[in-house]
């Protein structure tokens, strides 16, 4: 029942995408008084409302977001800043006595937020240059990296862009090893780890119905038009244009796919996702405070 969560001043909801993680978190922060802030990684980015499946105008003026429309599509956007995001909406939830419902389908943001990071100094010009020229081919910077740092390599493998190009930056910039880097720089947890996360998992079929309906509305209220927009104003080599959805549309946009097409490839590519975020939230919150939200409301 919903008094289970009164006496809880900052929780998380995780789950896969379409799971109905954003509509449970609106109606618990109307009904506990809560701010909310998005683990979204394509929400964060203004003029991208559809391709997000951001929450609607009315959702969003009836409940106070953060890490919402916050930058330009142009603009580049890593978990230092969302951490960033997270103790000033922290700190404004405590200063107007309001609950904290963290919620989203970009469950790596909450773990860095429990397991903490090691900032580096402002990467000079120079670094960022030789990192952008090995990460053009993900292989080739994998391998790099293998060689410098054999024990860190395997550990991320070569699929991780992320800790890749972090630890690119950690070589390049300091001239040693990641491993020893994080040994003598070892990250402090930003958030209280025993934290509750509801972690929602609903059956797998009826997730993916959720997600093919959605697909077909995102196109029907002008998901082309909104990525289309997109590109002539910022270019296809802005960070979102990978993102599932725009990625898509792109290739409608450039007559290599028809409308059919671009509505199955979303679907799958999404359904991809939710199933990678569901074994993600299996694997990586084991260690924490997960629950089932059913327990509590």
């Amino acid at each position: 029942m919903i008094e289970n969560l009164e006496n809880i001043n900052e929780f998380a909801i995780i789950g896969a995408t379409a799971s109905g993680k954003s509509k449970l978190a609106i109606e618990l922060a109307k009904k506990l008084n809560g701010y909310i802030l998005s683990l979204d990684s394509l929400a964060i980015y203004r003029e991208i409302d559809i391709a997000s499946a951001k929450p609607t105008h009315n959702e969003l003026s009836e409940t106070k977001h953060f890490g919402i429309d916050v930058l330009n599509p142009n603009e580049k956007f890593d978990v230092v800043d969302f951490i960033n995001i997270y103790k000033n909406t922290k700190s404004e939830a405590e200063k107007n006595s309001k609950k904290l419902i963290i919620v989203g389908g970009t469950s790596f943001y909450l773990k860095s937020l429990l397991i903490g990071f090691s900032p580096l100094d402002k990467l000079s010009d120079e670094t960022i240059a030789k990192r952008e020229y090995l990460m053009q081919n993900i292989e080739t910077a994998y391998n790099f990296l293998f060689e410098q740092d054999k024990e860190y390599a395997i550990k991320i493998g070569i699929g991780d862009r992320y800790r890749i190009e972090k630890a690119l930056d950690i070589l390049i910039s300091t001239g040693i090893s990641p491993t020893e880097w994080f040994s003598q720089n070892p990250p402090k947890p930003i958030i209280n780890r025993d934290i509750k996360i509801f972690n929602l998992i609903g059956n797998r079929e009826n997730l993916r119905e959720k997600i093919r309906k959605r697909t077909a509305e995102m196109v029907k209220n002008g998901l082309i038009d909104e990525v289309d927009n997109l590109q002539k104003k910022y270019s296809r080599e802005i960070q979102p244009a990978k993102a599932i959805g725009i990625k898509e549309t792109l290739q409608f946009l450039d007559s290599e796919i028809s409308k059919i097409e671009l509505e199955n490839l979303i679907a799958i590519h999404t359904g991809q996702l939710a199933k990678r975020q569901e074994t993600f939230n299996r694997t990586q919150f084991i260690n924490f405070n997960i629950h089932n939200i059913l327990d509590y409301y």
